[in-house]
């Protein structure tokens, strides 16, 4: 099933799929903030460096399945597959937006 997802989402997932932690970071703002695992990175080099360490330590593919609004937030569920423990998991993505670039993004299971 595909699903149209808001630029600035299809963006980073595209990014994503790609590795690439540099095009990730500049899918969001300056002053971003990303909650994932409990951490929290806070600006554009700290969530590039989330994902660099991410993508050296796992292999995996994401796959976006739904698309849901809650207020101002864009819930994106998306079927992740690697080699990490508890694989594979559906994920949940709660993205603020903020013009064209992504302010915040929390994921949860």
């Amino acid at each position: 099933m595909s699903i149209e997802l808001p630029d600035a989402i299809a963006a980073y997932f595209s990014a994503d799929k790609k590795g690439n932690a540099q095009a990730i970071s500049e899918c969001f703002t300056e002053d971003a903030t990303v909650v994932d695992e409990g951490n929290t990175y806070s600006g554009r080099d700290a969530i590039r460096q989330w994902m660099a360490n991410a993508s050296t330590q796992y292999t995996y593919t994401v796959e976006p399945f739904e698309i849901a609004e809650d207020g101002q937030r864009t819930i994106v569920t998306s079927h992740l597959v690697g080699n990490f423990r508890g694989s594979p998991v559906d994920l949940r993505y709660f993205f603020v937006l903020r013009g064209d670039k992504i302010v915040e993004l929390e994921i949860v299971p």
